[in-house]
């Protein structure tokens, strides 16, 4: 049998950076070694994995399949690697985080996340940033957040955690459901949630009109209540005694959401953001 060969931590680091910075130019100046150091441990990385990871181009890179597979385990090392320096050097990591996810999302699925973090890092302090999926990714391309997680704008936009549900929701005292045409509660313009909402809803070709709109789950459970609208929530954040809508009741099937974590540049070097993002796929990824 072939004795495998180890993934070196170099090797490992090279290729999170050139991912994160888009360019083998740019994640030289991230490990602050040259184009080529990193040129060559990325080739050492693949020999060693047997697989080409990076698609290379003069212009950006990447992943192959191999490379998506390696991508949270290469994170999730160099964490782990991190820790154990934090723990042999007696360092603490402290600092801010700025982390950002959707109302939703936040009441659903950062509690694990949150409370395994406070309890590993007690001196971060955390800035947590609730709002929709198309203001984190500006804030985060912009540097205003570290990390987020979205509902994916684009097929391969961060890394992937899971798929959410979309349902419909309506009230049955009011039944807007049987009007013509279809009053809808939608979240803000650009959303993706918006956008599929709409398409499928034309896909059946069904008259409909937007008479609500509300970022919030809140808002759309207002519009729901008081009779005005049928709205679309994430499964994740269905209230108790909700009815929920299907085909039967004249509504379409609707696409699930891809999910995804989000870092930004400016992140790049700071640990607090490292174990943070090791720590999201860990326990959010499925």
């Amino acid at each position: 049998m072939m004795k495998q060969q180890d993934l070196q931590l170099d090797w490992l680091r090279a290729f999170v950076a050139v991912v994160d910075a888009g360019s083998l130019s740019a994640a030289a100046a991230v490990v602050h070694r040259s184009q080529s150091a990193v040129s060559m441990q990325l080739k050492k990385l693949e020999q060693a994995a047997g697989s080409v990871l990076l698609l290379r181009t003069p212009r950006e890179v990447a992943l192959t399949a191999a490379g998506a597979e390696l991508l949270p385990h290469a994170r999730r090392v160099l964490a782990a690697h991190a820790a154990a320096l934090e723990t042999l050097h007696g360092a603490q990591i402290h600092g801010q985080l700025r982390l950002g996810v959707p109302e939703d999302y936040a009441q659903a699925y950062l509690g694990k996340v949150l409370r395994d973090y406070v309890g590993l890092y007690p001196a971060v302090e955390i800035n947590l940033v609730c709002e929709q999926s198309t203001a984190l990714i500006g804030k985060v391309e912009n540097g205003e957040l570290d990390l987020a997680v979205v509902s994916r704008d684009e097929p391969d936009r961060g890394e992937y955690l899971f798929d959410e549900t979309m349902v419909w929701v309506g009230d049955s005292q009011h039944a807007a459901w049987l009007r013509d045409p279809l009053p809808i509660a939608l979240y803000e313009l650009g959303s993706r949630a918006r956008t599929a909402v709409l398409d499928a809803v034309n896909a059946i070709q069904r008259e409909w009109r937007v008479v609500y709109s509300s970022p919030s789950v809140a808002g759309q459970l207002t519009a729901v209540h008081s009779g005005m609208a049928v709205a679309v929530l994430t499964e994740c954040s269905l209230p108790p005694g909700i009815q929920v809508l299907d085909m039967k009741h004249g509504l379409p099937r609707l696409p699930p959401l891809q999910v995804a974590l989000i870092r930004s540049l400016h992140s790049q070097g700071s640990r607090a953001c490292d174990v943070m993002q090791a720590l999201i796929l860990q326990i959010l990824r499925r």
